[in-house]
């Protein structure tokens, strides 16, 4: 996938965010010397994918136990 493509519009959606975020607090800009948040006073720390990924795994639900197992009935040819 690339960024123009996604075949869900809400992989879409979730892949802008994720590069918004990227683009703001993590990546570390030429002319400002900083992520554009530290520059607007937004944040006072410059971010690490992995404080991204934390944060993710903060708020995402967790999985629930699997029900039981049903086999499938056998197919005739």
């Amino acid at each position: 996938m690339t960024n123009a493509f996604a075949k869900k519009f809400e992989n879409h959606v979730h892949m802008l965010a994720l590069y918004t975020v990227w683009y703001n607090f993590i990546r570390v800009h030429k002319t400002l010397k900083m992520s554009p948040a530290i520059a607007a006073g937004v944040s006072q720390t410059l971010w690490s994918m992995d404080d991204l990924c934390g944060m993710m795994d903060a708020v995402a639900p967790k999985p629930g136990p699997r029900g039981a197992y049903k086999k499938r009935a056998a197919q005739s040819e």
